[in-house]
């Protein structure tokens, strides 16, 4: 159950990771080096990896009755929720 605390803080910092690199994608001069690409690669990436894996595990939980065993605060189940569909309407919406 740890794992599972362990992988929502880290979507979680990677959802703030797409959100940064969304704003860079709007920058007119957007800024360059390691940092940034970085930011880009875990927000655009890893988030939407770590987002499927970390939701999908709370689907089988739910389904289980065990998410209160995991521990992990509901805020933060709700906000990579929410990252996750913001996510895939990106996708859908780019594929275009």
């Amino acid at each position: 159950m740890r794992v599972l605390r362990l992988l929502s803080r880290v979507a979680f910092i990677c959802n703030i990771c797409f959100l940064l690199a969304s704003f860079i994608q709007w920058l007119p001069n957007p800024p360059e080096g390691g940092l940034v690409s970085l930011v880009i690669v875990l927000g655009y990436l890893l988030s939407i990896f770590v987002n499927v894996v970390v939701n999908c595990w709370v689907l089988f939980m739910l389904m289980g009755r065990r998410l209160r065993a995991a521990s992990v605060p509901v805020w933060l189940l709700v906000v990579n929720f929410i990252f996750f569909i913001l996510q895939l309407l990106l996708l859908i919406l780019n594929r275009r």
